[in-house]
């Protein structure tokens, strides 16, 4: 399946979560998306928002300050909404 990667480093709150839903609406389920990110909260917050969207977080890794999240698209209905 696709993986399509985001490069969100320096980028504060709420930005990550708000460019992860957008990049997210854009993926056919089964599709990957790998966001890399450096605010502290999207520790919180990007788990949040692919939980109440029904997609999945196959995995998270941090390297220094770089959070890095590996998402599964799994909910079709989210890809139609703005």
């Amino acid at each position: 399946m696709p993986v399509t990667k985001l490069d969100l480093t320096g980028l504060k709150c709420p930005l990550p979560a708000l460019m992860t839903r957008k990049a997210m609406k854009a993926l056919s389920v089964g599709d990957r998306l790998e966001v890399h990110c450096t605010d502290p909260l999207a520790v919180v917050d990007i788990p949040a928002l692919i939980q109440q969207s029904g997609d999945q977080i196959e995995a998270s890794e941090r390297s220094g300050d770089v959070i890095v999240f590996f998402i599964e698209k799994r909910n079709a209905a989210i890809a139609n909404r703005d």
